[in-house]
């Protein structure tokens, strides 16, 4: 199993929408919250994905057609 860091910053538009939830559960992968902040203006949250390659592939993917910006994060964020 894989696991990587990324942090997602949401414009306006999507932070109702439970994107980060959706995507997860159709790629079956586990999805760790490390860290949040969520305005009335954007969203920037910093996860884990965990699961296969692939589908961590296709969930980054998903994200950033769905106009979600996706940086990855290296090391690790909070021990």
């Amino acid at each position: 199993m894989a696991k990587k860091s990324f942090t997602l910053f949401f414009p306006q538009n999507l932070i109702k929408e439970p994107i980060m939830y959706l995507v997860a559960r159709d790629q079956d992968l586990i999805l760790n919250i490390r860290r949040a902040k969520i305005t009335a203006e954007s969203g920037q949250a910093t996860i884990e994905l965990e699961g296969d390659e692939a589908s961590i592939e296709q969930a980054v993917a998903i994200f950033k057609k769905k106009g979600v910006m996706v940086e990855p994060v290296s090391g690790d964020i909070v021990q």
